[in-house]
């Protein structure tokens, strides 16, 4: 059993740390107040801190970055970070398994492989590309030895507010009333279970075959809100869903008094037309598949 340094407790985090604990390793997990699940050894610290991440991360088989500041953030918070995981991957010589996203793409035309180039021109969406970039420099200068494990949307237990298919969906799904949807509700759209996304992590800092590239979580097939509703309904015994879309331009005035609101404009793309994200070389190389709809969501909504 090894030593893994998992930064970052939240969604993903929280998996993460609690499948590497279930499976004996030593966990150390970082966060900005020292939260954790149990078994892991708690560390409070600002990720920022170089020299702190250093410490902790010495004599680690694997770092995970799993952190994810708020978007309205991305600019100023996220270069520092990025540099201080470089540090401490180099100094330790551990593994390091960064969470990324499909948002340095941009926008694009059928399903999304790995080999896309990231050619958004969002200056957020180019500070993730930057940080692959200087990552994955890092690794072919023998430097460090990295890769990068990106889904789509979210959903599943634990999942945050930040979920489109979390408690705001569910709710009112299971009350028998109407989901209030910022997107289109009939338009084709991949969803990432949030422990295939852990296993995909743990998979990526196991395994050599994995570094030096990304990777892209293994995911079902798409579905639209309105699938994924009926879907929900079924295993919950709720009522026919109803969904009712709000008007774009009430969405950009919400964004005027609320930074993450704000945001939305910055990913509308993902929601008005086919957003999917294909696996495959995940799943042929590590024989890896997609935790199925019907289970995932009955782990979700019952337990």
């Amino acid at each position: 059993m090894g030593k893994h340094v998992v930064v970052g407790s939240g969604q993903v985090g929280g998996h993460l740390a609690a499948k590497l604990i279930a499976q004996g390793h030593e966990v150390v997990v970082v966060t900005r107040s020292g939260s954790g699940p149990a078994g892991a050894v708690k560390v409070a610290a600002d990720v920022a801190d170089q020299a702190k991440m250093i410490e902790v991360a010495r004599g680690a088989d694997v770092l995970y970055n799993a952190v994810n500041p708020k978007y309205h953030r991305w600019l100023t918070d996220w270069p520092p970070m990025a540099a201080s995981f470089l540090a401490a991957a180099e100094a330790s010589g551990a593994a390091y398994v960064m969470l990324g996203n499909l948002y340095p793409y941009g926008p694009v035309t059928g399903p999304m492989t790995e080999d896309l180039p990231l050619s958004s021109p969002d200056p957020k969406f180019q500070v993730r590309a930057r940080m692959w970039a200087d990552a994955l420099a890092a690794h072919e200068a023998g430097r460090i030895r990295a890769t990068e494990v990106r889904g789509s949307d979210y959903y599943g237990p634990g999942a945050t507010d930040q979920s489109y298919l979390g408690d705001r969906f569910t709710v009112p799904l299971r009350a028998g009333k109407p989901i209030m949807s910022p997107w289109p509700v009939d338009v084709p759209h991949t969803w990432t279970y949030l422990p295939d996304v852990a296993d995909a992590m743990i998979t990526a800092g196991a395994d050599e075959r994995a570094w030096g590239r990304p990777w892209h979580v293994p995911s079902a097939e798409p579905l639209t809100f309105r699938e994924m509703a009926r879907r929900m309904a079924a295993v919950t015994g709720s009522p026919e869903p109803r969904l009712r879309v709000i008007p774009w331009p009430v969405m950009r005035a919400a964004g005027l008094f609320s930074p993450m609101m704000g945001e939305l404009g910055h990913v509308r793309y993902q929601f008005t037309a086919p957003y999917v994200l294909d696996s495959t070389a995940f799943q042929r190389t590590f024989g890896a598949a997609p935790t199925p709809v019907e289970a995932a969501l009955k782990a979700t909504l019952v337990g």
